[in-house]
């Protein structure tokens, strides 16, 4: 849950969004999801609500009497994207509804981030979702740190950290949040262990890019490198690896097995334009 948005691409407009992203592969491993946003009055939003329905997803998304919104995407040469968000848009303002509560009280995983959370709207309805999830051992609330033109706080990091109970971070967001919460000076993997102990969590991925990436839980971790690809662009492949990967704990699979699978789903991801390209038999069958 969280931002529903186009990408303006060099080559064109695409659907982004974290939450869209991530529910979409969830779909394509055969799990029933939902996209929960807000969009606007507008042709952009209802043009994401018909691209979204035709790839065969379950939406919650609210019209609201804001613009839907945009991000201008530029492609750096090593394939990195560089963002411009727009702000005050409809998907900083979604409702908290009777509709989004029933969901809520049927929903085992959920997937959150730090970019929705900018406006108290959003935040507030996100918190609203988490408390009214079941309580239960079985149930994940994924926290996808996403650090983005500044649009976070140390108070929201700290909120989510508490309320979640699966933290997916990449390396640089990591050194950010380490420098806010005052442990710079030691190595990745020390502080990764710092965090899953003090916000008591089941999980802890972190993802670094070419130089492979981790899952931690209490007293083991597990190693993946990154497959050597040709990359397209990076947009949405984080997003791919924690759907991937949740779909595939969903699914009974172990910790290792689940990992080695987001692994290879992200780098095929990688080799495509966008961030949602239908994924080959051989990743969502696995």
């Amino acid at each position: 849950m969280g931002e529903a948005l186009w990408d303006v691409l060099p080559e064109g407009k695409k659907i982004g969004g974290a939450p869209a992203n991530f529910a979409y592969h969830v779909s394509q491993f055969g799990l029933p999801s939902y996209v929960v946003s807000a969009v606007g009055d507008d042709a952009l939003g209802h043009e994401i609500i018909d691209n979204l329905t035709s790839k065969g997803l379950s939406l919650l998304i609210a019209e609201v009497p804001y613009p839907t919104g945009t991000v201008q995407v530029e492609i750096d040469p090593a394939g990195i994207p560089q963002y411009e968000i727009k702000e005050n848009v409809a998907w900083d303002n979604i409702p908290f509804t009777d509709t989004l509560e029933d969901l809520a009280r049927n929903t085992q995983a959920v997937c959150f981030g730090s970019l929705a959370q900018r406006n108290v709207v959003s935040r507030e309805t996100i918190n609203r979702f988490l408390d009214v999830m079941p309580d239960n051992d079985s149930t994940l609330r994924v926290f996808d740190v996403n650090l983005r033109q500044g649009f976070y706080t140390k108070e929201i990091l700290t909120n989510s950290m508490e309320r979640c109970n699966i933290l997916k971070i990449n390396d640089e967001e990591l050194v950010t949040v380490s420098r806010m919460f005052g442990y710079p000076g030691i190595d990745l993997q020390d502080k990764c262990w710092i965090l899953l102990g003090k916000y008591n969590l089941k999980m802890l991925i972190l993802t670094c890019g070419i130089n492979g990436s981790y899952v931690f839980t209490p007293g083991n971790v597990s190693f993946q490198p990154t497959p050597t690809v040709e990359v397209a662009d990076t947009v949405g492949a984080g997003d791919s690896f924690t759907a991937a990967f949740i779909a595939a704990i969903l699914k009974g699979k172990s910790v290792a097995d689940a990992h080695a699978l987001a692994v290879r789903t992200s780098a095929y991801v990688c080799t495509k334009n966008g961030a949602m390209p239908i994924l080959p038999p051989t990743l969502t069958k696995a």
